[in-house]
Order: structure tokens, then sequence, then C-alpha cells
């Protein structure tokens, strides 16, 4: 049995429910599965670091999470298969023009605790704080805090349902997407996974997935990355 954990809280890569789950994390797993000729069971969470915990506790075979220096100490990850963005939000009437403008004083930063934009701007903002929650909208609203940072897909979307909110650009981070397995299995485990990857995302695989799935296929990392 080949043991996926799927993160249904980045809803780019996974939707559906636990018993149900769908996206194009869900269609890679079931392609590993079937070049090793094992089922696959799928163990669903609502966060990366759930996600992440269930592998290196040793529940799960493979995760599907964003490259990251802190994960890679337990995580061996493939070459990335989609790339997506982090992004921030702001209060329409705030002084910030760009996103560059965020690390100051005094700011504060809802994030998603776990995410790897929560992982990226704990080793990078030197200025503004970080204040984390299970979601880092639902936390920005609660508190009153200046700044929610999330992915693209999603932040857009909220912002588009409320008039108060707008977008700070550019990104100020892109989110490689990988394929990881535990750093205590063999090397040839993890160069196979990666291998895959690479022709998943050369054939076109990737990009119909996230098509099928309702995502934009341009998100498909480069076959050459």
């Amino acid at each position: 049995m080949l043991r996926a954990s799927i993160n249904l809280g980045n809803p780019v890569l996974a939707q559906g429910t636990p018993d149900e789950p769908s996206g194009i994390t869900v269609d890679l797993a079931r392609e590993v599965a079937e070049r090793l000729a094992l089922p696959v069971q799928f163990i669903c969470f609502d966060a990366a670091r759930k996600s992440y915990a269930a592998m290196t506790e040793g529940h799960a075979d493979l995760c599907f999470l964003a490259v990251d220096p802190d994960r890679e100490k337990e995580v061996a990850f493939s070459t990335p298969y989609v790339h997506i963005e982090g992004v921030y939000a702001a209060p329409s009437n705030s002084a910030f023009a760009c996103a560059a403008d965020v690390d100051r004083d005094g700011v504060r930063i809802g994030v998603k605790k776990g995410s790897a934009y929560d992982l990226y701007l704990s080793r990078g903002l030197h200025h503004a704080t970080v204040l984390r929650g299970d979601e880092g909208v639902d936390v920005f609203h609660a508190e009153g805090l200046d700044v929610a940072a999330g992915i693209r897909q999603p932040l857009t979307a909220h912002v588009a349902q409320r008039a108060e909110l707008r977008l700070l650009e550019p990104a100020f981070m892109t989110i490689r997407q990988a394929i990881g397995t535990t750093r205590g299995r063999s090397p040839k485990t993890a160069r196979f996974v990666s291998d895959l990857v690479t022709e998943l995302v050369t054939s076109g695989f990737v990009a119909k997935a996230l098509r099928s799935s309702g995502q934009d296929p341009a998100l498909a990392a480069s076959a050459t990355v």
C-alpha cells in the first residue's frame, strides 16, 4: 500500500473531501502507485504542517508540499511539478504601495501556521511580525492585523468579495510544490520520484491534471527547473 498524505488546505493542489479527494496531488499519487503496481491510500489533512507531520512520523510514504529548507532536513523532495505564488492582501486605504513595503516596524502579518509562506516569512522578515492561525485571513480579520499573507488563488478570491481589501503586488515569493519522501529511504526512491515528476511535467500530464481540476495549467513547473 502506498500511503499518500494530501493537504486539502491548499485548494490549488487538492479539492474534494477526505473520503473523496481530487486534484493534481491525488492524480500524481495515483500515477506513482500505478508505476509501482501498488494500491494507494489517501490520508487527508487541512494544513501543510499536519501533512508534514504525518510524513515525518511514519504515517505516510509520500507528501505533496512546498520545498523549504526547514522541511528538507527531514524530507527529500522531487523536482517541482507546480509553481504558485505567495501574496499579501491589505486594507484598500493602507499606505502600502507594494509588497516590499510590508517589512516595517509595527506591521503585523496574518499567516496560516506551518505553511510555506509562514516558514519563508519567519526567516526573511527583518521588521514586521508574523501572527499565526488556522487560516491567515481569519487571524488577519479577528486580530485587526495590517496584512494577510496567502496563496494567490484563494487570497485573490477572498479579496474579490471584499471591497475594503486589495492585493499587494508583486508576489513576495514563488512556492515550489514537489513530492516528498523521508530521507531515511533509499536514495533510489527519491531519484525514482524526481525522475517521474520530470517525466510527468514534460509529457503534459501535470498541465492536464491542473486543467481537469479547474486550475490554471500554466502553473505547471518548467521541465528544466
